[in-house]
C-alpha cells in the first residue's frame, strides 16, 4: 500500500488519534493507521473511522484523563 498524499510507503501501526472542537479536546489512543515511513501521513480504514467518529460524537467516560500544559507562542515572544 502507498501514501495517498506522497506515494510513500505505508506501514501498519497503533497511533494516538487527536480531535478538537470549539475547545474540547479528545485523545484516542492505540488506533490502528496506515502510516507514511515519507511523510508521517495517517490514513485509516472505513471501520476505524466510523468508530473514531462515534467516539468523538458520544463523549462518554473517557478510560483517563490526563493534565497537559499549554502555551501561548505569541505570549512566549512577547507579542502582545
Amino acid at each position: 500500500m502507498q501514501c495517498v498524499f506522497c506515494n510513500g510507503k505505508v506501514e501498519e501501526r497503533l497511533v494516538t488519534f487527536t480531535y478538537e472542537d470549539d475547545g474540547h479536546f479528545v485523545f484516542v489512543e492505540n488506533v490502528p493507521a496506515y502510516v507514511c515511513i515519507r511523510c508521517g501521513e495517517n490514513t485509516y480504514s472505513p471501520e476505524t473511522t466510523d468508530e473514531l467518529l462515534r467516539i468523538v460524537k458520544q463523549r462518554s467516560a473517557p478510560s483517563r484523563k490526563t493534565e497537559v500544559p499549554v502555551y501561548d507562542f505569541a505570549m512566549n515572544l512577547g507579542v502582545m
